[in-house]
């Protein structure tokens, strides 16, 4: 993904550098961060694992959530200001 066009202090819209794709706009909030929040963002991988790594080392943190069901597909992380996102295992029960 890349801008596209340049974004504001607030706001971005990102495209696929190429092809086809959705495109996504961010918008910076001054909403308090909710524990259980109405949206949230959802990031797939095929390399779980590695993606959870990485996110890691960004500056996300695990999130101990207790609503996990029994097999699950998703990792619940948080960003550096709580925001939670989840990111999708691709290959789970492929």
């Amino acid at each position: 993904y890349t801008e596209r066009e340049p974004g504001t202090d607030d706001w971005v819209v990102l495209v696929p550098v190429e092809g086809p794709g959705v495109g996504v706009a961010l918008g910076r909030s001054t909403s308090p961060v909710q524990e259980v929040p109405r949206v949230h963002l959802d990031l797939y991988s095929d390399e779980q694992e590695a993606e959870v790594a990485r996110l890691i080392g960004l500056g996300a943190e695990r999130v101990a959530w207790e609503l996990y069901p029994p097999d699950p597909d998703f990792v619940v992380l948080a960003d550096p200001e709580g925001n939670r996102f989840c990111v999708i295992d691709t290959t789970h029960h492929a």
